[in-house]
């Protein structure tokens, strides 16, 4: 194998067939090539002169050449593959139909209708008698052998904007998913497929069970013969260099040999919470379900005991034979009525309310950019408390640009406009960037439409390229005129020298030659400068230390890479230059100008992170960029304000920070940090990932953080998977970064994100706005239904009118209320969080209002309805009787009564005007109206089949004047001050986190059985019982020994859980408040929240420590506590 051409590796294998397959054969094994290749620069460098003395000593243990490469026998072939893997990452299995029907069939509410179903059923049948860039893909990780001007870009996996340039000497490591740029190149590779560097990365997002079961089951049958201690030790090694191995060895299990309890552990958790929303509404759902099972029952049994004690007790009729199958068809209608009376209760709308609100949202977020690829992500985003971002490509534009110059002695903010600048020197600037620069580089157009130019080759260059075309100029005119074979010397740009030059021969036989550089150093070189007019003029020592104070400091402390741009005439009278000699050519320059390169913030960036603000989420950038530039740039976009107490770290400091002596991860000591941390550079992948399951197991506050990440690399993968919401780059965004996400972004524009969560809050609020609609329906319709049960022994409503009511008529009802579009106003207020109920304290109030209003009308007409209109009661009517008018008004008055109320629902915080925005949303007055034309249907043409009669327009309109009384009463209802009613509870509650055992938070288990939490929730009650007897005993013995003796000082405990099960301390936070939508629930939660602030820290400047977070001693709390050892420990965290 020779060597390939430019933009391009080749790779080098076995020259001979090996004999035996076994890691020992090839002298290095799998697990210290992995460990090797997660190792960059001087410390991959250490490692191999350590272990291997040079490239050439892996290419020998490899049995591989480094010149001719594989011979091409197909068993060598097969062996290597059984040893070090194929170059293949098997995808993540999708789930079939049957699965996601299966998942669909579990929810509370379904399986409650689901039983009444199945008994309807069973009765029914009783019959009483009668993107590609020009460049390369490598395709495995490797180690250079050999290399020519090797450039490489890792922007998809380090987050690093500008190329990296590999050598022997520097830094040989090559990475599987990153583009050659320049130059050519060998490589010996050592990992491929799962074992690759992105291997690793979409095996952390799920890829390659099947591999990763097998190589777990390897790795145990080789525990059992030999213990690996080699793999073992180099992780400990890489671990303490850069704390990634950890989280970077998903395939193995060498903390020990209890591999097999801990899979067996693994396999009989249960599942873990996945949705905020989800939780709620299953919980209030099992709530909702056991009163209307104890409703219906009681009705039952109320309908059988009047009927028992009325027939053979007041009447003292006997029991006979031939009336026996009368008495059963009496029970039966019984049974049927508690049927319906827990079929009325349920509000079977709600998962049909979701499934439209999510889908609904999910086609909208689609015109807002947002391709939403997990239904549960978007409602999630509304209750995001922070969002954790990539800089390159996703707050910048990922292109290096031109933002600031200095041209003709004037210092230029922005790119001027091209009448500015003098003609001449507009033909210097144009002709010495366009001949100055590697005709490799170039700007191309877009590939998508609505995308920003491709930037191909050097990105410095492409910077300056593109500056001629932000003045109208185009560079390929000059290079059409000036080709490449006709520049008579160039002089390269290397480290050393920090400049390039090129040289031009001119048609009357003088030179000129154009610099470009390091502003530092190229203005020393200078000795004349373009005055206003563009002349040249003397440039003196002290004009330039001028230049320096006022032009490029500044620059450089915006985070601007600057460079200088000069030129030098040879008269063609003189004798022609040494050319070799650079330094007497490249001197006595002509300044050009000074520009300022930066990859830019994205303009529409800093508005977007301020409305995120605004609505109480804290915005974080993770880089790998050097921690200069990227405080630059945060503070350009808003996440840093001047005078604000905030926390810039480096990936190492931040390891070390969170790191104990025997280099273990402690949530503590990410509690420390991440409150206040709002930029960290120089992260790697882990570090990324480590943040953000920090943040989300953290318990500083009383809210559990819900975490969104945005990124477009592949060194996004782990930390989009495993945060809350995961968001990628829909243009610049790689395959696995896509493959992470939960959401898409088409455009790749941040402020999508702010619509994303716009979006997700508007679905939350559209369940509730649901849920106020449907339980006033509910609970008027189970009262009715049980009280006219039990006094008339038959329902008011029939059982067909309440699956208008109930099935047709609020679906509808979810459809209209859950289509309603988000408005700015959800930004005002901060994320509702887990624990904040589904039913506020308001929405109780109009719930309860409004159904109190309902009840009187419908009780009204129930029991004087007759006497009211003069017609025929419908009461106590025999067991086949006709329709009548009077049962008819009142099913007509309920229906109206719920149209109106529709409108009221449309809004939960008290808002007195309800028709604000009501004909932006045609879908709900569609839907209005058309329930409103099919109620005059049923009514007047139902008939026997709806137990209706046909009404007369005096009594249409009493039942549509009763019915619009309920806009009358919601504002009389919106009127009494929600603090004042103190017995209105909350409901819908989020899980609490200690209602969770904590083998339950265990990562990587799936989605939680709420049915199954309520069933043991009891025995959880009984263990937390028993606890606090125990806790009792150990304070009567605590305080008659000594009260503080055997305490354990809190500085000692070493996790964050340790902790919090010690109630003599509590936490306090300084989380800034951002009043609610909904004031008096603001109000009411008053009491409840902590009053206590925290001192102002001293500390201002960027390495500031301080988190924010006070330990207070509690003296009127128990001395004790449960010890962490006790089996109850992880029921009972707190007493």
């Amino acid at each position: 194998m020779g060597d390939m051409a430019n933009n391009s590796v080749a790779y080098s294998s076995v020259k001979n067939a090996v004999k035996e397959a076994n890691h020992g054969d090839f002298g290095v094994t799998l697990a210290e090539l992995r460990s090797l290749m997660e190792l960059r620069a001087a410390d991959a460098l250490h490692k191999i002169q350590e272990c291997y003395g040079d490239v050439h000593g892996i290419c020998t243990k490899l049995k591989t050449s480094p010149n001719e490469g594989l011979s091409g026998n197909p068993a060598d072939i097969e062996r290597r593959e059984a040893v070090f893997g194929k170059n293949f990452i098997p995808p993540k299995k999708p789930k079939t139909f049957l699965q996601l029907v299966w998942e669909a069939l579990q929810d509370v509410t379904l399986i409650i209708l689901e039983i009444a179903a199945v008994v309807s059923l069973g009765l029914s049948f009783y019959q009483p008698p009668g993107g590609n860039e020009s460049c390369d893909l490598l395709p495995a990780d490797g180690i250079l052998i050999q290399g020519n001007d090797l450039k490489i870009d890792e922007s998809s996996l380090t987050g690093e904007s500008d190329h990296v340039k590999k050598s022997l000497d520097r830094d040989p490591m090559l990475l599987s998913g990153t583009h050659v740029m320049e130059g050519s190149g060998r490589m010996v590779v050592t990992a491929v497929g799962v074992n690759s560097q992105t291997g690793i990365i979409f095996t952390l997002l799920g890829a390659g069970g099947d591999e990763e079961e097998k190589e777990k089951e390897k790795e145990k049958k080789e525990k059992k013969s030999k213990k690996q201690d080699g793999a073992v030790e180099n992780r400990n090694k890489a671990k303490a260099q850069d704390g990634a191995a950890m989280e970077m060895q998903p395939l193995k299990s060498e903390d020990g040999g209890d591999g097999d309890e801990k899979d067996k552990k693994k396999a009989n958790l249960p599942k873990k919470e996945k949705s905020v929303l989800q939780g709620k509404l299953t919980k209030l759902a099992v709530q909702i379900g056991k009163a209307g099972l104890l409703m219906s029952a009681i009705t039952v049994i109320i309908l059988v005991l009047y009927f028992v004690i009325d027939t053979f007790w007041v009447q003292k009729r006997p029991w006979l034979a031939e009336c026996t199958p009368i008495y059963i068809q009496y029970f039966v209608k019984f049974f049927i009525i508690g049927v319906t009376v827990l079929v009325v209760a349920v509000p079977e709308g709600l998962p049909l309310a979701v499934t439209i609100s999510l889908a609904y949202s999910v086609k909208k977020m689609m015109k807002d950019n947002n391709l939403v690829r997990h239904l549960d992500a978007c409602e999630t985003m509304g209750n995001a408390t922070a969002i954790c971002s990539d800089k390159t490509g996703t707050l910048t534009m990922n292109r290096m640009t031109v933002v600031q110059a200095y041209i003709n002695e004037k210092h230029y903010k922005k790119i001027p406009e091209p009448e500015a600048i003098p003609e001449k020197t507009m033909a210097y600037l144009v002709t010495g960037i366009s001949v100055n620069c590697a005709y490799t580089s170039k700007i191309l157009p877009p590939e998508k439409e609505g995308g920003l130019p491709r930037h191909v080759g050097n990105k410095t260059e492409c910077a300056l390229l593109g500056l001629l075309l932000d003045l109208k100029r185009d560079y390929q005119d000059v290079r059409n005129e000036i080709p490449e074979e006709d520049l008579y010397k160039v002089y390269t740009f290397n480290s050393v020298r920090k400049s390039m030059s090129t040289v031009l021969k001119n048609s009357d036989g003088s030179f000129r030659i154009f610099s470009k550089g390091a502003s530092e150093i190229v203005l020393k070189k200078c000795f004349k400068i373009l005055s206003a007019n563009g002349e040249p003029k003397v440039f003196r020592p002290r004009d330039r230390d001028d230049i320096v104070k006022t032009v490029i400091e500044p620059m450089a402390s915006e985070g601007l890479r600057t460079i200088c741009l000069a030129f030098r005439d040879f008269p063609a009278g003189e004798p022609e230059p040494e050319w070799d000699n650079e330094n007497d050519i490249v001197t006595g320059l002509t300044c050009i100008a000074v520009v300022g390169i930066e990859d830019p913030v994205r303009p529409e960036v800093p508005d977007a992170i301020k409305k995120c603000q605004r609505a109480g989420i804290t915005v974080r950038m993770v880089t790998g960029d050097n921690i200069n530039t990227a405080r630059a740039i945060a503070l350009k976009c808003g996440i840093l304000n001047p005078g604000e107490d905030f926390l810039c770290l480096e990936g190492k400091d931040f390891n070390r920070r969170i790191r104990n002596e025997k280099g273990e991860i402690e949530q503590e000591r990410i509690d420390k940090i991440w409150p206040k941390l709002r930029v960290l550079a120089r992260s790697s992948p882990t570090d990324k990932h480590t943040l953000v399951k920090g943040i989300i197991d953290s318990t500083v506050f009383d809210q559990r953080q819900v975490v969104a990440v945005t990124g477009d690399g592949t060194n996004d993968g782990p930390a989009l998977k495993k945060a809350d919401v995961g968001f990628a780059m829909g243009i610049a965004g790689t395959d696995v970064a896509k493959e992470a996400s939960d959401i898409i972004l088409t455009d790749d524009n941040f402020t999508s994100i702010v619509k994303a969560v716009m979006w997700g809050r508007n679905v939350y609020d559209s369940i509730s706005k649901f849920l106020q609609f449907q339980l006033t329906v509910n609970v008027v319709a189970v009262i009715v239904a049980f009280t006219g049960a039990c006094i008339t022994q038959d329902s008011p409503l029939k059982a067909v009118q309440m699956l208008w009511v109930n099935l047709i008529m609020d679906t509808l009802a979810s459809l209209a209320l859950a289509t309603e579009p988000p408005t700015e106003a959800l930004l005002l207020r901060k994320p509702y969080g887990r624990n904040k109920p589904l039913i506020s304290r308001t929405m109780m109030k109009n719930i309860l209002g409004h159904a109190f209003y309902q009840l009187v009308v419908v009780f009204t007409l129930l029991f004087a309805g007759e006497k009211i209109f003069d017609i025929d009661s419908g009461r106590n009517a025999p067991l086949h009787a006709p329709p009548s008018e009077h049962y008819t008004i009142v099913f007509n008055t309920f229906v109206m009564m719920q149209l109106f109320n529709e409108i009221n629902a449309r809004k939960i915080h008290g808002e007195r005007n309800v028709f604000e925005g009501i004909f932006n949303n045609a879908i709900f007055c569609s839907i209005v109206l058309g329930t409103f034309v099919v109620q005059i249907i049923i009514v007047q043409f139902g008939g026997k089949p709806f137990s209706c009669s046909e009404l007369t327009i005096e009594q249409w309109l009493w039942s549509i004047f009763l019915g619009m009384g309920t806009l009358l009463w919601g504002q009389l209802i919106s009127t009494i001050p929600t603090s004042r009613l103190k017995f209105l509870k909350e409901a819908g509650h989020g899980t609490q986190k200690e209602e969770i055992p904590e083998e339950e938070l265990a990562e990587d288990v799936e989605e939680i059985d709420h049915a199954e939490r309520e069933l043991r929730r009891g025995q959880i009650l009984w263990f937390r019982g028993l606890n606090r007897i125990q806790t009792q005993i150990r304070v009567v013995n605590a305080f008659r020994s000594s009260l503080y003796e055997g305490l354990e000082k809190p500085e000692t405990r070493s996790s964050i859980h340790n902790f919090m099960t010690h109630p003599e301390f509590r936490i306090e936070d300084s989380e800034p408040h951002i009043p609610l939508i909904d004031d008096t629930d603001a109000e009411d939660d008053a009491p409840t929240k902590r009053n206590s602030s925290p001192p102002p820290s001293p500390n201002r400047n960027n390495n500031a420590v301080d988190s924010g977070i006070h330990l207070t001693t509690d003296k009127n709390k128990s001395a004790t506590s449960s010890s962490p050892g006790s089996p109850l420990h992880s029921l009972e965290t707190s007493l």
